[in-house]
Protein backbone atom coordinates (compact mmCIF):
# COMPACT_ATOMS: atom_id res chain seq x y z
CA UNK A 1 0.00 0.00 0.00
CA UNK A 2 1.29 3.43 -1.20
CA UNK A 3 1.57 5.95 1.84
CA UNK A 4 1.57 10.15 1.79
CA UNK A 5 4.69 11.61 0.65
CA UNK A 6 6.13 14.75 -0.22
CA UNK A 7 6.37 15.53 -3.73
CA UNK A 8 3.91 12.69 -4.57
CA UNK A 9 3.19 13.97 -7.99
CA UNK A 10 6.55 14.30 -8.86
CA UNK A 11 7.28 12.01 -11.88
CA UNK A 12 2.99 11.42 -12.70
CA UNK A 13 2.28 15.22 -12.54
CA UNK A 14 5.03 17.78 -11.58
CA UNK A 15 3.77 21.28 -11.81
CA UNK A 16 0.79 19.88 -9.43
CA UNK A 17 1.27 22.01 -6.76
CA UNK A 18 2.52 25.12 -9.03
CA UNK A 19 -0.89 25.21 -10.83
CA UNK A 20 -3.14 24.88 -7.66
CA UNK A 21 -0.81 27.52 -6.08
CA UNK A 22 -1.40 29.72 -9.04
CA UNK A 23 -4.93 29.29 -9.02
CA UNK A 24 -5.29 30.48 -5.44
CA UNK A 25 -3.52 33.68 -6.28
CA UNK A 26 -5.31 34.66 -9.13
CA UNK A 27 -8.80 33.93 -7.64
CA UNK A 28 -7.53 35.39 -4.51
CA UNK A 29 -6.63 38.50 -6.87
CA UNK A 30 -10.39 39.13 -7.74
CA UNK A 31 -11.68 38.07 -4.55
CA UNK A 32 -9.44 38.33 -1.52
CA UNK A 33 -12.33 36.87 0.78
CA UNK A 34 -11.70 33.56 -0.90
CA UNK A 35 -8.59 32.93 1.10
CA UNK A 36 -10.31 32.26 4.14
CA UNK A 37 -13.08 30.20 2.76
CA UNK A 38 -10.66 28.02 1.63
CA UNK A 39 -8.68 27.80 4.82
CA UNK A 40 -12.26 27.12 6.71
CA UNK A 41 -12.76 24.35 4.08
CA UNK A 42 -10.01 21.99 4.98
CA UNK A 43 -11.59 22.22 8.64
CA UNK A 44 -14.83 20.91 7.22
CA UNK A 45 -13.14 18.25 5.06
CA UNK A 46 -10.88 16.56 7.16
CA UNK A 47 -13.19 16.73 10.07
CA UNK A 48 -15.88 14.87 9.14
CA UNK A 49 -14.54 11.35 7.75
CA UNK A 50 -11.33 12.48 7.31
CA UNK A 51 -9.26 14.80 4.40
CA UNK A 52 -11.04 13.05 1.45
CA UNK A 53 -12.86 16.17 0.08
CA UNK A 54 -16.37 14.22 0.86
CA UNK A 55 -17.25 18.31 1.47
CA UNK A 56 -16.81 19.29 -1.95
CA UNK A 57 -19.74 16.18 -3.42
CA UNK A 58 -22.88 18.28 -4.59
CA UNK A 59 -26.33 16.68 -4.19
CA UNK A 60 -29.40 15.81 -1.68
CA UNK A 61 -28.01 14.34 1.63
CA UNK A 62 -24.52 15.09 1.19
CA UNK A 63 -21.91 16.83 3.65
CA UNK A 64 -22.50 19.80 1.33
CA UNK A 65 -25.91 20.16 1.52
CA UNK A 66 -25.94 20.01 5.79
CA UNK A 67 -27.27 23.55 7.47
CA UNK A 68 -23.55 23.52 8.89
CA UNK A 69 -21.95 23.65 5.85
CA UNK A 70 -24.67 26.41 4.18
CA UNK A 71 -21.71 29.58 4.43
CA UNK A 72 -18.56 27.64 3.08
CA UNK A 73 -17.38 29.00 0.11
CA UNK A 74 -14.41 28.46 -2.08
CA UNK A 75 -15.31 25.52 -4.32
CA UNK A 76 -15.17 27.53 -7.53
CA UNK A 77 -11.36 27.68 -6.86
CA UNK A 78 -11.24 24.05 -6.00
CA UNK A 79 -12.69 22.88 -9.08
CA UNK A 80 -11.16 25.60 -11.35
CA UNK A 81 -7.92 23.66 -10.13
CA UNK A 82 -9.14 20.44 -11.17
CA UNK A 83 -9.73 21.84 -14.92
CA UNK A 84 -6.55 22.58 -15.33
CA UNK A 85 -4.80 19.82 -13.93
CA UNK A 86 -7.11 17.60 -15.89
CA UNK A 87 -5.88 19.10 -18.96
CA UNK A 88 -2.22 18.48 -18.07
CA UNK A 89 -2.17 15.46 -16.08
CA UNK A 90 -5.65 13.72 -16.63
CA UNK A 91 -6.99 11.68 -13.32
CA UNK A 92 -3.96 12.05 -11.40
CA UNK A 93 -4.45 14.27 -8.88
CA UNK A 94 -6.64 14.48 -6.60
CA UNK A 95 -9.78 16.72 -4.67
CA UNK A 96 -8.78 15.97 -1.64
CA UNK A 97 -5.07 17.51 -2.60
CA UNK A 98 -6.02 19.71 -4.33
CA UNK A 99 -8.38 21.14 -1.18
CA UNK A 100 -5.34 20.43 1.38
CA UNK A 101 -2.90 22.29 -1.25
CA UNK A 102 -4.81 25.19 -1.61
CA UNK A 103 -5.68 25.72 2.08
CA UNK A 104 -1.97 25.19 2.91
CA UNK A 105 -1.19 28.38 -0.17
CA UNK A 106 -4.28 30.97 1.16
CA UNK A 107 -2.13 31.08 4.22
CA UNK A 108 1.15 31.52 2.61
CA UNK A 109 -0.46 34.20 0.33
CA UNK A 110 -1.84 36.43 3.15
CA UNK A 111 2.06 36.48 4.92
CA UNK A 112 1.71 33.14 6.92
CA UNK A 113 4.51 30.33 6.96
CA UNK A 114 4.91 27.76 3.81
CA UNK A 115 3.80 24.53 4.93
CA UNK A 116 5.35 21.23 3.46
CA UNK A 117 2.37 18.47 2.73
CA UNK A 118 2.98 15.70 1.90
CA UNK A 119 0.40 14.57 -0.91
CA UNK A 120 -1.20 11.34 -2.21
CA UNK A 121 -4.50 11.14 -0.49
CA UNK A 122 -7.25 9.66 -2.10
CA UNK A 123 -10.94 10.71 -2.47
CA UNK A 124 -13.75 9.30 -0.76
CA UNK A 125 -16.62 8.39 -2.13
CA UNK A 126 -19.39 8.36 0.85
CA UNK A 127 -20.23 12.04 1.92
CA UNK A 128 -23.19 12.03 4.19
CA UNK A 129 -25.24 15.11 6.17
CA UNK A 130 -25.66 13.55 9.15
CA UNK A 131 -21.88 13.37 9.69
CA UNK A 132 -21.09 16.86 9.69
CA UNK A 133 -22.80 18.30 12.93
CA UNK A 134 -21.61 15.59 15.56
CA UNK A 135 -17.65 16.39 13.98
CA UNK A 136 -17.65 20.45 13.67
CA UNK A 137 -16.77 23.16 15.89
CA UNK A 138 -19.93 24.93 16.64
CA UNK A 139 -19.50 28.67 17.85
CA UNK A 140 -21.24 27.66 21.05
CA UNK A 141 -18.98 25.09 22.34
CA UNK A 142 -17.08 24.95 25.82
CA UNK A 143 -13.63 24.24 25.82
CA UNK A 144 -14.47 20.81 27.15
CA UNK A 145 -16.29 20.03 23.68
CA UNK A 146 -14.00 21.27 21.54
CA UNK A 147 -11.47 19.30 23.03
CA UNK A 148 -13.19 15.77 23.31
CA UNK A 149 -13.64 17.06 19.45
CA UNK A 150 -9.94 17.53 18.69
CA UNK A 151 -8.67 14.38 20.52
CA UNK A 152 -11.23 12.38 18.73
CA UNK A 153 -9.09 13.04 15.46
CA UNK A 154 -5.92 12.72 17.04
CA UNK A 155 -5.28 16.52 17.78
CA UNK A 156 -3.98 18.06 20.99
CA UNK A 157 -5.21 20.54 23.28
CA UNK A 158 -2.43 22.98 22.14
CA UNK A 159 -3.41 22.04 18.47
CA UNK A 160 -6.91 23.55 18.73
CA UNK A 161 -5.36 26.51 20.36
CA UNK A 162 -2.75 26.81 17.63
CA UNK A 163 -5.66 25.84 14.98
CA UNK A 164 -8.29 28.35 16.47
CA UNK A 165 -5.65 30.75 14.76
CA UNK A 166 -7.21 30.42 11.77
CA UNK A 167 -9.32 33.36 12.83
CA UNK A 168 -6.25 35.31 12.45
CA UNK A 169 -8.12 36.00 8.82
CA UNK A 170 -11.51 35.80 6.97
CA UNK A 171 -14.85 37.22 8.21
CA UNK A 172 -17.76 35.67 10.18
CA UNK A 173 -21.77 36.38 9.49
CA UNK A 174 -23.70 38.20 12.51
CA UNK A 175 -25.66 35.37 13.10
CA UNK A 176 -22.88 33.03 14.46
CA UNK A 177 -21.96 35.56 17.27
CA UNK A 178 -24.53 37.64 17.89
CA UNK A 179 -26.02 36.18 20.86
CA UNK A 180 -23.25 37.51 23.05
CA UNK A 181 -24.96 41.18 23.18
CA UNK A 182 -28.06 42.98 22.24
CA UNK A 183 -30.67 45.65 22.41
CA UNK A 184 -33.01 46.05 25.37
CA UNK A 185 -36.90 47.13 24.31
CA UNK A 186 -35.33 50.77 24.79
CA UNK A 187 -33.12 50.33 21.68
CA UNK A 188 -29.86 50.33 24.50
CA UNK A 189 -26.89 48.27 23.87
CA UNK A 190 -26.84 45.33 26.40
CA UNK A 191 -23.88 43.15 27.05
CA UNK A 192 -24.73 39.31 27.48
CA UNK A 193 -21.47 37.75 27.30
CA UNK A 194 -19.39 39.64 29.77
CA UNK A 195 -16.15 37.90 28.47
CA UNK A 196 -16.20 40.36 25.12
CA UNK A 197 -15.12 43.65 25.67
CA UNK A 198 -17.52 45.99 25.62
CA UNK A 199 -16.81 48.76 23.17
CA UNK A 200 -15.99 46.15 20.86
CA UNK A 201 -19.32 44.11 21.33
CA UNK A 202 -20.88 47.94 20.54
CA UNK A 203 -19.18 48.15 17.48
CA UNK A 204 -20.59 44.59 16.25
CA UNK A 205 -23.83 45.41 17.41
CA UNK A 206 -23.80 48.37 14.98
CA UNK A 207 -22.39 46.80 12.17
CA UNK A 208 -24.90 43.67 12.50
CA UNK A 209 -28.13 46.11 13.30
CA UNK A 210 -26.96 48.47 10.49
CA UNK A 211 -28.89 44.69 7.92
CA UNK A 212 -32.09 43.39 7.99
CA UNK A 213 -30.71 40.16 7.35
CA UNK A 214 -27.65 38.85 10.04
CA UNK A 215 -27.09 35.63 7.71
CA UNK A 216 -25.55 38.12 4.95
CA UNK A 217 -23.92 40.72 7.06
CA UNK A 218 -20.14 39.82 7.53
CA UNK A 219 -17.58 41.12 10.42
CA UNK A 220 -13.95 40.07 10.17
CA UNK A 221 -12.77 37.54 12.04
CA UNK A 222 -9.53 39.77 13.17
CA UNK A 223 -10.98 43.39 13.68
CA UNK A 224 -7.05 44.64 13.49
CA UNK A 225 -5.42 42.59 10.63
CA UNK A 226 -7.86 41.45 8.72
CA UNK A 227 -5.95 40.38 5.65
CA UNK A 228 -2.81 38.76 7.31
CA UNK A 229 -1.65 35.85 8.31
CA UNK A 230 -0.48 36.60 11.68
CA UNK A 231 -1.00 36.29 15.36
CA UNK A 232 -3.24 39.28 16.70
CA UNK A 233 -5.63 36.77 16.78
CA UNK A 234 -3.91 36.30 20.33
CA UNK A 235 -3.15 39.45 21.10
CA UNK A 236 -7.06 40.17 20.82
CA UNK A 237 -8.14 37.69 23.27
CA UNK A 238 -5.78 38.67 25.46
CA UNK A 239 -7.65 41.71 25.14
CA UNK A 240 -11.14 40.40 25.10
CA UNK A 241 -11.78 40.89 21.69
CA UNK A 242 -12.37 37.36 20.49
CA UNK A 243 -15.52 37.13 18.06
CA UNK A 244 -16.85 34.12 18.97
CA UNK A 245 -17.99 32.73 21.87
CA UNK A 246 -15.71 29.50 21.04
CA UNK A 247 -12.76 32.33 21.11
CA UNK A 248 -12.97 33.87 24.14
CA UNK A 249 -13.43 30.42 25.76
CA UNK A 250 -9.81 30.03 25.29
CA UNK A 251 -9.05 32.38 27.83
CA UNK A 252 -11.25 31.21 30.47
CA UNK A 253 -9.39 27.85 31.04
CA UNK A 254 -5.98 27.58 32.56
CA UNK A 255 -5.46 24.54 29.76
CA UNK A 256 -5.79 26.88 26.58
CA UNK A 257 -5.16 30.40 28.65
CA UNK A 258 -1.60 29.42 29.11
CA UNK A 259 -1.03 28.19 25.06
CA UNK A 260 -2.65 31.64 23.94
CA UNK A 261 -0.16 33.82 25.90
CA UNK A 262 2.74 32.39 24.55
CA UNK A 263 1.40 32.78 20.73
CA UNK A 264 0.56 36.11 21.52
CA UNK A 265 3.74 37.07 22.03
CA UNK A 266 5.63 35.35 20.09
CA UNK A 267 5.11 35.43 16.44
CA UNK A 268 7.51 32.90 15.07
CA UNK A 269 6.23 30.23 17.49
CA UNK A 270 3.10 30.41 16.65
CA UNK A 271 4.00 29.85 12.51
CA UNK A 272 6.14 26.86 13.78
CA UNK A 273 3.44 25.27 15.47
CA UNK A 274 1.09 26.36 12.95
CA UNK A 275 3.41 24.00 10.28
CA UNK A 276 3.31 21.36 12.43
CA UNK A 277 -0.86 21.32 13.65
CA UNK A 278 -1.82 22.22 9.98
CA UNK A 279 0.13 18.93 8.90
CA UNK A 280 -1.71 16.95 11.06
CA UNK A 281 -4.81 18.11 10.25
CA UNK A 282 -4.04 17.89 6.82
CA UNK A 283 -3.97 13.63 7.23
CA UNK A 284 -6.66 12.80 9.38
CA UNK A 285 -8.14 9.94 7.99
CA UNK A 286 -6.65 9.97 4.90
CA UNK A 287 -7.38 7.64 1.87
CA UNK A 288 -4.11 5.96 0.38
CA UNK A 289 -3.08 3.57 -1.98
CA UNK A 290 -6.20 2.22 -3.86
CA UNK A 291 -8.70 3.43 -1.17
CA UNK A 292 -11.59 5.47 -2.88
CA UNK A 293 -11.08 7.44 -5.94
CA UNK A 294 -9.21 9.87 -7.73
CA UNK A 295 -12.66 12.07 -9.03
CA UNK A 296 -12.83 13.30 -12.29
CA UNK A 297 -14.86 16.19 -11.00
CA UNK A 298 -14.27 17.77 -7.48
CA UNK A 299 -18.02 17.87 -7.30
CA UNK A 300 -19.42 14.39 -8.09
CA UNK A 301 -18.20 11.03 -7.93
CA UNK A 302 -16.46 9.00 -10.70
Amino acid sequence: MADLSFNFYAGSCPGAEFIIRNTVRSASTSDPSVLGKLLRLIFHDCFVQGCDASVLIRGNGTERSDPGNASLGGFTVIESAKNVLEIFCPGIVSCADILVLAARDAVEALGGPVVAIPTGRRDGMVSVAENVRPNIIDTDFTVDKMINIFSSKGLSVQDLVVLSGAHTIGAAHCNTFNSRFKRDPRGNFELIDTSLDNSYAQTLLNKCSSSIDPTTTVVNNDPETSSTFDNQYYRNLLVHKGLFQTDSALMEDDRTRKIVEVLANDEESFFERWSESFMKMSVIGVRVGDEGEIRHSCFAVN
